[in-house]
């Protein structure tokens, strides 16, 4: 009899466990971008790079994700970003536009983006490089 109790207790205990790794598994919706960033490295002024830019990124989580807000520093604006729901797996892009004088300058641009992540509701992609006088 005792026996048999504590082999109900073992299974019991050990559904327990298996539910909370269970839990622990589901990530939610993540974002994660195609690169980390873009980095026009270093241009020169009469070579300008093209001020249009789709960044892409895809929902590696397991649950849909739903973009709330993208917003752009530096003169940057946001075009155009997915409003609907984006399901596991999927890719989708988020367009933005800027414009660089003809000077030299350093390229420093965030784009930032506000999604239903409860861990980590904010991620951002970075658009770098140098402009430089041509010697």
């Amino acid at each position: 009899m005792i026996r048999t109790l504590l082999i109900v207790a073992a299974i019991l205990t050990m559904g327990a466990f298996s539910s909370v790794a269970d839990e622990n598994e589901k990530k939610g919706p993540v974002l994660e971008f195609e690169k980390s960033r873009q980095d026009y490295g270093t241009v020169y002024v009469d070579d300008l790079p093209d001020g249009n830019l789709k960044i892409k990124f895809t929902n590696t989580g397991d649950e849909p994700l739903v973009i709330s807000n993208v917003r752009a520093c530096c003169g940057t604006r946001v075009r155009d970003w997915p409003r609907e729901p984006i399901m596991p797996g999927d890719e989708e892009t988020i367009e933005v536009s800027f414009r660089l004088a003809p000077r030299p300058q350093r390229i420093s641009r965030t784009v930032t983006v506000n999604y239903n992540n409860e861990e980590r509701p904010t991620v951002r992609y970075r658009i770098v490089g140098q402009v430089v006088e041509r010697e």
